[in-house]
């Protein structure tokens, strides 16, 4: 029998270096629970508007809620693209390509500023009625 002292232990975060990749597994976790958040929001919305609940919809889009409001939709509209491009990757890695160490964190950088690029996009479309 082993002693417990001599057991291999398991890299730490304090091990570890810093690097792209490690931060876009972080965020695809965490723009995975916004995602659903953000759907279980918009669902109540769709709910209140459906229920003739004029005044709690106003409320969220009027006076000071609106920027709340307005905030929240851009951080869900960043929160889908970069879930929607890592799961890009995530599809190259299924069919086994795209995992060299500097490739993947050049990748994982592309990912992040391609999302905060299409959330910009979306948002200007928007509130210019998505004339260019």
């Amino acid at each position: 029998m082993a002693n417990a002292h001599s057991r291999p232990i398991a890299p730490h975060l304090s091990v570890w270096r810093w690097h792209a990749t490690m931060l876009s597994s972080i965020l695809h976790r965490a723009t995975g629970i916004g995602n659903y958040l953000g759907a279980v929001a918009l669902v109540i919305w769709l709910v209140l508007l459906a229920t003739n609940s004029e005044p709690l919809v106003g409320f969220l889009f009027e006076g000071p809620m609106e920027w709340v409001t307005r905030i929240g939709l851009i951080a869900l509209t960043w929160s889908a693209s970069y879930h929607w491009f890592n799961g890009l990757r995530h599809l190259a890695w299924d069919a086994g390509t795209g995992f060299d160490p500097q490739g993947s964190n050049l990748r994982s950088l592309i990912i992040i500023v391609l999302s905060v690029i299409a959330t910009a996009a979306i948002w200007f479309a928007a509130l210019t009625g998505g004339a260019s």
